[in-house]
């Protein structure tokens, strides 16, 4: 298996990148291929011991920068390692991409040259969320600011088909984010997509779920706008950076709360791992017609690394074509729901 790495992207390029690259092909044994300039990639990648590993570098000669204008970049910018990248992508070379650059960039490229699977109307950035009873999947995220009900049907599909697929559970049970979990609340947007949600019948459809239900974990897919979505991870980032930052004010407050916080450091580094996005590595774009994984703009190689797994997991359960086969499937009975 081969996967794309953005050599380029991040914060962190391309140190991060190329070490997480190196990680992953050792750990996961895949070939990679870290597209970027060469004239930086290839002395990066000398500082690390790659005996036995298939990792090559595909020249691109662009960056798409963070604060690029998405699609205008793509187009001004053919040789960027992202547009090289998603090419590779395109034409077979390779079987998923990772980037921890512009999302913007990534996602216009993905549309631009990827196209979308037949049938889903719009792609979907989705996350893995963290909850008191493990995770859940949260889409969208931030790719489509303004929708219609059915591209909420088809998010609620295609957070079904991943997470059963890549992570593991058995007929996820999907809520639809309102300020309400009566089915009469929400916006006519959230309530022309509730009664479509519910009268599909292969879909494990809870009803609404308000802000406070997704960290307590009542469903496994939450399924909301880009818009929304992007503010509740912006304030669950938030929120926690200013937990943290409290709990460390107060615990050094008092030479007694010290001895507290030094006898407590094994469980508040085991909360600390649970909220580390690096474990998760990145965010899939679904609804592309091709396994595309985004990274944080400040991953580190951990990241990188994890990425590059869940990129080689999404290939490994056929994410793309079962959310492609499970259209067909549903398209009538979707139909059916959106007509009423």
């Amino acid at each position: 298996m081969k996967i794309v790495v953005d050599a380029m992207g991040g914060d962190h390029a391309p140190a991060a990148p190329v070490e997480g690259a190196v990680l992953a092909a050792r750990e996961y044994g895949v070939s990679v291929v870290l597209v970027g300039r060469p004239e930086v990639v290839e002395p990066e990648l000398a500082r690390h011991d790659t005996s036995g590993l298939d990792i090559q570098i595909e020249p691109a000669s662009e960056v798409i920068e963070m604060d690029d204008q998405p699609a205008t970049a793509v187009r001004a910018k053919p040789d960027s390692s992202v547009v090289v990248g998603i090419k590779l992508l395109k034409q077979g070379r390779a079987d998923g991409f990772f980037s921890a650059g512009n999302t913007g960039g990534v996602l216009a490229a993905a549309i631009f040259h990827l196209g979308r699977i037949k049938g889903i109307k719009r792609p979907a950035l989705s996350t893995i969320f963290p909850t008191v009873k493990g995770h859940c999947l949260l889409l969208d995220v931030g790719a489509n600011a303004e929708v219609k009900p059915e591209f909420l049907v088809q998010f609620a599909l295609m957070g079904h088909v991943y997470a059963e697929r890549v992570l593991g559970i058995g007929r996820p049970r999907i809520g639809l984010v309102s300020n309400g979990e009566e089915e009469t609340k929400g916006t006519p947007l959230v309530q022309a997509a509730h009664r479509m949600l519910k009268n599909i019948s292969s879909l494990n459809f809870i009803g609404n779920v308000e802000g406070k239900d997704i960290p307590a974990g009542l469903a496994d897919v939450v399924v909301t706008d880009g818009f929304t979505g992007n503010v509740i991870i912006k304030l669950a980032e938030g929120l926690g950076g200013l937990m943290k930052q409290i709990i460390r004010e107060e615990l050094s407050r008092d030479p007694l709360s010290m001895v507290g916080a030094l006898l407590s450091k094994r469980a508040f580094d085991r909360v600390s791992a649970r909220t580390d996005y690096s474990v998760y590595g990145g965010a899939p774009l679904l609804g592309v017609d091709g396994v595309v994984i985004i990274g944080h703009g400040r991953s580190n190689p951990v990241a990188v690394k994890n990425g590059v797994r869940v990129a080689k997991t999404a290939v490994e359960q056929r994410v793309v074509s079962t959310i492609r086969e499970g259209w067909a499937a549903m398209s009538e009975q979707i139909a059916a729901a959106v007509s009423t």
